[in-house]
């Protein structure tokens, strides 16, 4: 579906940068990292190689902006769906969205297996994933010392720490898989499998967090 892109007269400074940045995404979900090039990108957004310039020296601070783009996206999606309600729905809204769409979609895929490569070869792709994985594994800590709270149960934090590594990597697995082959699974399958799963590791009765 084709992005619909501002007016570059009347949009704001801020503006023009997040629509090359859309446009970078774009790019890079069809054609690649390396296929998204800059002229391209610049026919997606509808503007000139100079303007790309007068926002980003680089090619590489683009694809760093974008890369940072995703990362946020996905980590605001799964934030906003644990907001209010009680500890314990907060903490299963966290789970079900990292493994339900739009989290697990085949554009989000592509786009991380295009990112994904850069990460050990650049310094600057491989900081934005530390920033996004400290972020990620923070508020999960946060949601499980509220959860362990509620009910009176005394975890410490390096405990937390572990159980947040821990579901972190349960999700990720099923994040995968669940988008690599959607159809494969049954309606609700993987968010079930995830909550059954986190109940086990988190050494909860089967059908607490439901």
């Amino acid at each position: 579906m084709a992005v619909t892109r501002r007016s570059y007269s009347r949009a704001t400074e801020t503006e023009r940068r997040e629509d090359l940045i859309a446009a970078t995404l774009d790019c890079i979900a069809e054609a690649g990292i390396q296929g998204a090039t800059v002229r391209q990108i610049a026919a997606r957004a509808g503007v000139t190689g100079g303007l790309i310039r007068h926002y980003f020296a680089t090619k590489d601070q683009m694809l760093q902006a974008a890369y940072r783009q995703l990362m946020d996206g996905i980590t605001e999606i799964t934030k906003t769906a644990a907001e209010g309600a009680d500890p314990k729905t907060r903490l299963r809204r966290f789970i079900v969205a990292n493994v339900t769409p739009p989290v697990t979609d085949s554009r989000t895929l592509s786009l991380w297996a295009a990112f994904i490569s850069h990460i050990p070869l650049d310094p600057a792709f491989a900081a934005i994933h530390r920033e996004s994985y400290v972020s990620f594994l923070a508020e999960l800590e946060t949601l499980l010392i509220a959860f362990f709270a509620e009910r009176g149960r005394i975890v410490s934090r390096q405990e937390c720490r572990a159980y947040a590594i821990a579901v972190n990597g349960l999700i990720d697995g099923l994040w995968l898989e669940g988008t690599l082959a959607p159809d494969l699974f049954k309606n609700e399958e993987l968010s079930e499998t995830a909550i059954a799963s986190v109940e086990a590791m988190l050494r909860l009765p089967p059908g607490e967090l439901c």
